[in-house]
């Protein structure tokens, strides 16, 4: 790998882009979700793929073992195969809400269930962790049901795929110090764009023409959301601790409603902004309990 130092700041800087890019996305997908979400993800992960070859070349050239290139690229395949089912759920629940902001925070959830889930797989949890859990319960009633008696569909397909999410998660930390970082993420760009780009070819009727009018979400989603964010948080996560690191990542959750109103005119009532910081809180509290485990979030 190329030496790349950069100061503490500089690195947390770095952290802030990368969700600040991160939370923008969820914008970029509400925008591109008429053409179909298998479609969308498809055209977007495997020009992310594309993308990350230079950087690969960049930051992680040089001899590689045969069998430490077969545990990356077997880790690939398999963190691939769960992106393409969350990145799926995350979509069809995009399109479903029709808010970005929404989207965002229900999401966001799952750096809430990491901690939770760890817990079945042998792992401590502390009492914050729980604390941080009833918090977000309680915001996404909040800002999920608008009355006792209806939730919207969208919302539970999001919620279903932040399980997915916090599982890539744990997933990733299992094998994050065996594996190149940046391969690892090219091969599970690259498999999840062949997934979603075979279902949408099963499920959705493939247009050119609907890839050509929604191509500046795709190329957002595909460049910056993929190549440069991922390389900012490689690089910054060298030079800050994974607890602050996963804190800052929190505030995509922030970014995506900030987008979202400014962006596309999205507005909530006084439930949805209480949803929202409760939600917020519980992401917050949660990863103070979760400081000594080293998770490097490798997303769309």
């Amino acid at each position: 790998m190329i030496g790349i130092k950069l100061s503490k700041t500089a690195c947390t800087v770095s952290l802030f882009v990368t969700a600040f890019i991160w939370g923008l996305a969820f914008v970029a997908q509400r925008l591109g979700a008429d053409m179909g979400s298998f479609t969308f993800n498809g055209v977007r992960f495997l020009l992310g793929a594309a993308s990350l070859l230079p950087i690969v070349y960049l930051l992680e050239r040089g001899p590689v073992t045969a069998g430490a290139l077969k545990y990356t690229i077997l880790a690939g395949i398999g963190g691939g195969a769960i992106l393409f089912i969350a990145a799926s759920l995350q979509q069809f629940g995009v399109a479903l809400t029709g808010s970005a902001g929404k989207s965002g925070f229900i999401t966001g959830l799952y750096t809430v269930l990491v901690p939770i889930l760890g817990v079945f797989i042998g792992r401590k949890t502390g009492a914050l962790a729980w604390i941080g859990a009833a918090c977000a319960v309680l915001g996404l009633y909040l800002l999920s049901v608008p009355d006792i008696h209806s939730i919207e569909a969208g919302d539970v397909v999001l919620f279903a795929g932040a399980f997915f999410w916090a599982g890539h998660i744990l997933f990733i930390d299992r094998f994050i110090n065996q594996i190149k970082v940046m391969r690892f993420s090219m091969i599970q760009s690259l498999t999840c764009g062949l997934l979603s780009l075979a279902a949408a070819f099963i499920f959705e009727r493939v247009s050119l023409g609907a890839i050509s009018a929604g191509i500046m979400p795709i190329l957002y989603c595909g460049l910056l959301s993929t190549g440069v964010a991922y390389t900012l948080q490689s690089i910054g996560q060298k030079g800050v601790e994974p607890a602050k690191a996963a804190i800052i990542f929190s505030l995509e959750t922030l970014f995506s409603a900030l987008g979202g109103a400014l962006l596309l005119g999205e507005k909530m009532d006084a439930r949805g902004y209480a949803g929202c910081a409760f939600i917020f809180t519980g992401i917050i509290v949660s990863q103070l309990t979760f400081k000594k485990r080293e998770l490097r979030e490798i997303l769309p």
